[in-house]
């Protein structure tokens, strides 16, 4: 399905699955969603609204950002989004903000992390903190990620949600202790919180998928240092998001979300090389651990993504080599030390 624009791209991000119509229905009450002007954001707020309405419930879809780009939060009020511009670390803007039943926590910090430290602390541990206290009463489903593992074998297939969190580096360690804030909370006034363990997410304005395909066709190297990858459309993301408020629960349930190959960087490169005509140049030599995340709960739970890899790797070829907008926003996966 060729897609040739970003109007067409957002449209396909933000189409709602029967699954979403079913979990804004029994949602009960509106939705709030804090830092919603990120990579995802947009693209969920729309999801949800557009599935509130398609199934036809009442509800406020509400997203709350800085929202440095007064475009996006154009494009949201138009799409019927509520919108909101807070800096979430202003605490006292935060205590105004409306109440809700439904919050989804997107903020976060992780590039910039080194020689920042201190910032991404306080985004990723004391932030979550203030939130889960603030919406103490509300079910929360917030975002973590699969950097909270270690690295593991490839050949085990990922790390499980009963795999011990070890992270490396400190952008990995504050993104535990985010978990760990919610946990806290959780325990004291019993708030239903689902986290999900995300790895890389992707479309073709950004991703691991973006980041090699540029490379391929500029004849750049791919560093193979992280030699394996999981990765999950963004639309599928978004979706199990909007589905995991059923599992919110205290203590609070974990999930991982991610697609169900484990990608050698190699062999995808070589296929963007197919896809381009051109041989891919890459440099060094894959280890035999990765960052990997096995989401076989999440496919059992909530079906297997909508989009395989083999299809977002088509698409994405077809929209670098015709020059598609792009986010400057690497996402260094090649990085084993944990510096971002």
């Amino acid at each position: 399905m060729p897609i040739h624009s970003e109007a067409a791209l957002d449209d396909l991000l933000s189409a709602p699955a029967a699954g979403d119509l079913a979990a804004l229905q029994a949602m009960d009450g509106d939705l709030l969603i804090l830092g919603a002007g990120g990579k995802m954001g947009p693209s969920l707020a729309r999801r949800a609204r557009r599935a509130a309405d398609e199934a036809g419930v009442q509800k406020r879809i509400v997203a709350v950002s800085r929202f440095s780009d007064q475009a996006a939060a154009g494009a949201m009020r138009a799409a019927g989004i509520e919108t909101i511009r807070a800096d979430l670390l202003d605490f006292d803007r935060l205590a105004r903000l409306p109440d809700a039943p439904n919050v989804i926590f997107m903020a976060g910090r992780k590039f910039g992390s080194t020689g920042a430290a201190h910032l991404t602390w306080a985004s990723n541990a004391y932030l979550p903190a203030r939130v889960a206290e603030r919406y103490r009463d509300a079910r929360i489903v917030a975002f973590s990620s699969g950097n909270v593992y270690p690295l593991v074998p490839v050949a085990s297939g990922g790390a499980t949600e009963q795999t011990a969190p070890e992270p490396v580096g400190e952008y990995a360690q504050s993104v535990l202790a985010r978990e760990r804030m919610f946990e806290f909370f959780s325990a004291r006034y019993g708030t239903r919180v689902c986290l999900l363990r995300l790895n890389y997410a992707v479309e073709m304005r950004y991703g691991v998928l973006r980041d090699i395909a540029l490379r391929v066709l500029a004849g750049e190297p791919v560093n193979l240092a992280m030699g394996y990858v999981n990765i999950i459309w963004q639309g599928d993301a978004n979706s199990v998001c909007l589905r995991s408020f059923a599992l919110c629960a205290s203590p609070p349930d974990v999930l991982n979300l991610t697609g169900p190959e484990t990608l050698s960087v190699r062999a995808v490169a070589e296929r963007f090389g197919q896809l381009f005509g051109r041989r891919p140049v890459c440099e060094g030599q894959e280890a035999a651990s990765a960052l990997l995340n096995h989401a076989g709960r999440c496919r059992d739970l909530f079906g297997s993504p909508t989009v395989s890899a083999e299809t977002a790797i088509e698409w994405t070829a077809e929209w670098v080599r015709a020059g598609g907008a792009g986010w400057d926003r690497p996402t260094h996966f090649e990085t084993r030390d944990g510096r971002f």
